[in-house]
């Protein structure tokens, strides 16, 4: 590899031996994610993983795949580039905890204007602290330096992520029924959704979004709205181990009116107070400044919840309780209603 070296390639705009440093930086953030299975050095063709199906005696893989979206407008304004590898593998691995699937392991693909190894390092740092919060390896990736097509100061991230289940052991949510309780999951913030909207209302391009506010605890508006997505992937897996958990849904964008119908069958509806829901200062930050609607907002955001759970009511302290004692700020949302409205907040 030191004697790959292009004078051609690199004066149009591709620095080969940027790509090099930035694969050897980044092999230490890597380190931290590898668990037992992955079977492969960073820098191969191919990552390698070998399965450990003990105990599952009928495997299923699912697979999630994703990218951060405009959020990464704010990383460049802030100039802050290590969390948004959280949202990355967030909301793959998100996902593929609503089937119960533990996830196994993650790539990355990072699209850039031009490859500076320092910053790509400081992406993958990101990447690799989400898959140590959902225990998944990082087995590989891929770093492409894209000039003319990409500014040179900007870059694209996404990722796919696989995991495994036991057939026998897979939410489908063919159990839900009315009285069923709903369980919040509280959010981190915005998490990685709507955020086309979210630069709209604060027109983040052009106005100072780096003093701090008040309203959001003395933290400024770039660096709320920065905050990565929460990762859920333990606790639940800790949930599944204990309780008959009948449907989970991961609330990106579309908000509660998207995303809650997906976890519950037609016929179903999930009826929801909105004095429950704990609305984060952010979102209420969000509505007052673009003068938004209250059904556009939950409609759009996770409005202070990231996940809901569905159990048997007479399961519901039990799983508040293990949940709670694993680090989430869970309560009761709702309950699951004979409707076909899908979701009613009153």
């Amino acid at each position: 590899m030191n004697n790959s070296k292009s004078d051609s390639y690199a004066s149009a705009g591709v620095d080969i031996t940027a790509g090099y440093k930035a694969v050897e930086l980044m092999k230490q953030h890597i380190a931290r994610t590898i668990t037992k299975g992955a079977a492969s050095d960073i820098g191969g063709f191919g990552g390698l993983f070998e399965l450990d199906l003990t105990g599952i005696s009928r495997p299923v893989l699912v697979s999630g795949t994703d990218g951060v979206g405009t959020k990464l407008k704010l990383a460049f304004i802030m100039d802050k580039h290590d969390t948004v590898g959280i949202d990355c593998v967030a909301m793959c691995v998100n996902d593929i905890i609503c089937c119960g699937a533990k996830p196994l392991f993650f790539l990355d693909y990072i699209a850039c204007g031009k490859n500076i190894p320092e910053k790509i390092a400081s992406i993958v740092s990101g990447v690799a602290e989400g898959c140590v919060q959902s225990g998944a390896s990082l087995i590989g990736g891929e770093t492409a330096e894209m000039p003319g097509f990409y500014p040179i100061d900007e870059y694209d991230l996404a990722g796919f992520s696989v995991g495994v289940v036991d057939r026998e052991k897979v939410v489908d949510n063919k159990t839900v029924k009315e009285g069923d309780t709903i369980i919040a999951l509280k959010s981190s913030g915005v998490h990685s959704n709507g955020f086309s909207l979210v630069r709209k209302v604060f027109d983040v391009e052009n106005n100072d979004i780096k003093t701090p506010v008040e309203k959001l605890g003395g933290k400024s508006i770039g660096e709320t709205l920065l905050t990565p997505t929460k990762i859920y992937v333990k606790p639940v897996l800790a949930l599944l181990e204990e309780v008959k958990v009948k449907a989970i849904s991961h609330i990106t964008g579309g908000g509660f009116y998207e995303n809650i119908p997906r976890s519950i069958p037609k016929g179903f509806g999930a009826k929801i107070k909105r004095s429950d829901v704990q609305v984060l200062p952010i979102f209420e930050l969000i509505a007052e400044t673009g003068n938004i609607p209250e059904r556009d907002m939950f409609n759009t955001f996770n409005m202070g919840v990231g996940m809901s759970i569905v159990v048997a009511k007479e399961d519901a302290d039990k799983a508040l309780e293990i949940l709670r004692a694993n680090g989430e700020d869970a309560y009761i949302l709702g309950e699951v209603v004979a409707s076909e409205e899908g979701v009613i907040i009153e």
